[in-house]
């Protein structure tokens, strides 16, 4: 196990701790991580622990949002053909339900797009316009997708075709000439918040809309459980705008989901109140499963089923596809580390770029995170797909893997995405190059401290100071993600209570207490069975964990939920 770093979070002005306490009534370590938020008078927290649709910003603020409202009216009051085209990850099969849905539900001649993986690749293709054309189709609207593609955007205005693009990932030097793009990192644009999923641009173009047409009598927090489930997948912050739109789409999601969400929450065992976490391990794998294993066309339409039994049957087929995805993720994994650990100057670097030919194009991103678990550092996981190298690209925190790529632009056909992850496409006789470029670029910027692993600790925290009171002030904090991430306590002087037991091979369970402390705790660590011997030794020890509700046949207790311990010296 990979020796972690704990990284403190500084400590707040003390006197500020303490006014906030007080204000709101709460404990010193729950106002300590509130000012680390930038949380520290009682209207903000009101604000915080209070999400309200009020906070949700005018779409309208948004460069280009009046010309897209104008465009789509004007093609419904022709009658003209509309096309919502979408990226086939979890983030662009919920745009497309969302805004197809949504233009369906009032417009019938329109229709949905999403390319193949390995025909079409990433984003806007030229097949997809081909078949907008064949189709006469006058209105393409993207969704997740097409923030860099000028020469296909203007082939589709050669052929007649609009396009308005609604994308959240960086543009490049020259936007492309489409009617509307609609991105809030588009340096141009004004709008307060910079960090929607593309299945949030897509709401707030639908929002824009129905300001404009009441009369159509749609509401647009009907489409929220899918936005929920955008943000958690797509790994955006949970912070400002995107914290609202999750905290209502998690309610929706708990209290009335749409069919295809509830197929697949029975499917991964989600009973009852589903958070971002059950989304990203329990939703998101089924749904990315379609479009890494055969095509995402059959997500949307899950999505969008109508009735418990065709999502049921939809959401079984899918099941299949995430099973079938689960062994070529362990099997290509098992190959990718074995390259790694039988070459040393690929062991030894600072990062990880590797390529086999016949690796499933629909799990590399996968595999990528995967071997970032071992090796921690900036990873490229690239195979063949219609005669070049493509892949996928992860890195770790604190470092900017999109930036890194972008300055091995010339070696590169095409590549977009995020600081944490990217996508990309060259020639598969420029592999080596890229590979050394890459390591070159990695070891000028990346750190020593970003190359360990590391764990984000807010705050100490003597367990006797754990109460059910202080566990409903955390879980009010929630939705938790990124830029909102669950609190994590750390502890000195632990002891165990009792014995420890292994859990399937590979878990840690046990009772745990402060030396010369009250309260006892149970905990669980998972994945950290090595450590069993160690911690039976009987030395104290520090510990770094959450602290969550558990569930056990109908009983409900507070759980320690341990990332990490370490043994005093």
């Amino acid at each position: 196990m990979i020796e972690k770093r704990w990284a403190f979070e500084p400590t707040p002005d003390p006197e500020l701790i303490s006014q906030l306490s007080k204000a709101i009534n709460t404990s010193a370590p729950l106002a300590t991580i509130l000012c680390q938020r930038n949380i520290t008078t009682f209207n903000e927290a009101k604000t915080f622990f209070n999400p309200s649709l009020d906070q949700l910003h005018d779409p309208f603020l948004m460069k280009d949002m009046d010309r897209a409202v104008h465009r789509i009216w004007d093609a419904i009051e022709k009658q003209e053909k509309v096309l919502i085209y979408g990226d086939y990850d979890v983030d662009g099969t919920t745009s497309v339900a969302l805004f197809f849905g949504f233009l369906n539900s009032f417009y019938t001649s329109c229709d949905f797009y999403i390319p193949d993986r390995y025909s079409e690749g990433y984003g806007i293709s030229q097949q997809g316009i081909d078949w907008a054309y064949e189709n006469n189709v006058a209105l393409i609207i993207a969704l997740d997708c097409g923030i860099k593609s000028v020469e296909l955007t203007t082939y589709a205005k050669d052929k007649g075709i609009d396009l308005i693009i609604c994308d959240h990932h960086r543009p490049g030097d020259i936007l492309p000439p489409a009617v509307a793009i609609l991105d809030p990192k588009r340096e141009d644009c004004s709008y307060p918040f910079k960090e929607l999923s593309g299945c949030g641009i897509g709401f707030k173009l639908m929002q824009a809309l129905l300001d404009q047409k009441p009369e159509l009598d749609i509401d647009p927090l009907d489409f929220l459980d899918l936005v929920a489930v955008s943000i958690a997948s797509d790994i955006v912050p949970v912070s400002g705008e995107n914290r609202v739109l999750a905290y209502y789409g998690l309610k929706r999601l708990n209290a009335e989901p749409r069919p295809g969400l509830k197929a697949l929450m029975d499917l991964a065992g989600i009973h009852r109140g589903i958070t971002v976490t059950g989304i990203v391990f329990g939703l998101a794998p089924r749904i990315n499963a379609a479009g890494r294993i055969s095509h995402a066309k059959m997500a949307v339409n899950l999505l969008l089923a109508d009735s418990i039994e065709e999502a049921g049957q939809l959401a079984s087929k899918l099941n299949i596809k995430n099973n079938t995805r689960k062994d070529f993720d362990a099997g290509i994994t098992q190959e990718a580390l074995a390259m790694i650990e039988q070459n040393d100057e690929l062991r030894l670097s600072k990062s990880t770029v590797l390529y086999k030919e016949d690796w499933h194009k629909g799990v590399i991103g996968i595999v990528a995170s995967r071997c970032i678990e071992k090796y921690h550092r900036p990873t490229i996981i690239l195979t063949a797909s219609n005669n070049k190298a493509t892949g996928s690209a992860r890195s770790v925190p604190g470092f900017d893997v999109y930036n890194a790529i972008s300055s091995c632009s010339e070696v590169l056909e095409q590549y977009g995405g995020h600081k944490y992850a990217a996508g990309l496409t060259l020639e598969i006789d420029k592999i080596a190059e890229f590979q050394q470029r890459f390591e070159e670029e990695v070891s000028r910027t990346i750190t020593d401290e970003q190359l360990i692993p590391r764990i984000d600790i807010d705050c100490t925290l003597d367990p006797d100071h754990i109460t059910d009171k202080f566990l409903k002030v955390l879980e009010r904090m929630a939705p938790f993600g990124p830029e909102n991430l669950r609190p994590v306590f750390a502890s000195t002087n632990c002891e165990i209570v009792g014995s420890v037991r292994i859990l399937k091979e590979e878990h840690l369970k046990f009772t745990v207490k402060r030396k010369g402390g009250v309260k006892k705790w149970e905990a669980i660590a998972f994945k950290q069975a090595t450590r069993y011997d160690l911690l039976c030794s009987g030395k104290p020890f520090r510990l770094a964990y959450t602290v969550e509700e558990n569930e056990y046949k109908g009983l409900k207790s507070i759980q320690l939920n341990v990332k990490d311990l370490r043994f005093d010296q």
